[in-house]
């Protein structure tokens, strides 16, 4: 049980879309930086982002928005977000909107932006080209919206060994909105300038985006909902946070590498190791700062400086 059973999400602030739906807002399907498991692969080991890989493998126009039939998804309690994943992703994206909204003019003076979600089905039509199930989550900068395909959580726990625990899955909503909050500061180019190897800045953005979940978790539990007295989760235990920390692991691209090829290449990582993911995600985590999160400057991207005592 993660949420306050009490929180509730806006109705229409997550959208669903793709191929038929049920349930609350439809059988949900996409999402993106941390890495559809086809496009992540092949993106490993041949480098490249694999938000820019998703036109060339569809065909599609890197222009083409929206998703067929969108509809909103209704609104969700925080016990439904304990037992619904869709739900789950609805009430993490309002929690990292109440986060954001406080912490990203606070501490960097820029008003936050809240990123599109989208949910969906089968396949979906972007900002940056046409993606399938196939894919795991990711976050599109031409259309500023993170898409998410919720079957993914269970991938990551049977073929990747990652916790099934809820934050867990809440980790992975918080990542891709972290690449919005690069997007929003400027630094999502990076990653394309400098696309694979061990300190390119494909690794280092990554691991920033990382970092800022880390720095969501920081305050969930702590900062109240709007128009609430609660916050949006309850107080975070010590197995939430191995769980966030074992779906970092999970997506290391040594990890990764290992699965799919038998070795590890670090030349053609673009995410960063299993353990400098878990390190900059408590980076974040301990910290609560965006300047904890500066992976540009970081000469030693295994020893994140909040770290080091």
């Amino acid at each position: 049980m993660t949420f306050n059973e009490n929180a509730r999400s806006d109705a229409g602030r997550v959208k669903v879309g793709g191929g038929g739906g049920v349930g609350r807002g439809g059988k949900v399907a996409l999402g993106g930086g941390l890495g559809g498991l086809i496009v992540l692969v092949l993106s490993l080991l041949v480098g490249g982002n694999p938000g820019t890989m998703l036109g060339s493998l569809s065909g599609a126009s890197s222009e083409s928005l929206g998703a067929g039939s969108v509809s909103d998804m209704a609104e969700c309690t925080g016990a439904d977000a304990n037992a619904d994943v869709n739900c789950r992703v609805s009430l993490t994206t309002e929690s990292l909107d109440a986060v954001w909204a406080q912490e990203l003019q606070k501490q960097t003076g820029v008003k936050y932006v809240e990123p599109g979600v989208m949910l969906f089905s089968g396949s979906v039509n972007t900002g940056c080209g046409n993606a399938t199930s196939d894919v795991g989550p990711f976050y599109c900068p031409a259309d500023t919206t993170g898409y998410f395909d919720t079957s993914f959580f269970q991938l990551l726990v049977d073929q990747f060994g990652s916790s099934a625990g809820p934050l867990a899955q809440e980790y992975v909503v918080a990542h891709e909105v972290g690449h919005h909050i690069q997007n929003q500061l400027g630094d999502l180019g990076r990653a394309q300038a400098d696309p694979r190897g061990p300190e390119s800045g494909a690794v280092r953005t990554e691991l920033q985006a990382d970092c800022y979940a880390g720095v969501w978790a920081h305050y969930a539990d702590t900062l109240p909902a709007p128009g609430g007295n609660e916050p949006f989760l309850k107080p975070l235990t010590e197995t939430d946070i191995r769980d966030a920390l074992s779906a970092a692991s999970a997506v290391g691209d040594d990890r990764i590498q290992r699965a799919a090829t038998g070795r590890v290449n670090p030349e053609g990582w673009t995410h960063g190791s299993s353990e400098q993911r878990q390190k900059w995600f408590l980076a974040g985590y301990s910290t609560g700062q965006v300047s904890a999160c500066n992976t540009y400057a970081a000469r030693d991207l295994d020893n994140p400086p909040a770290l080091i005592k």
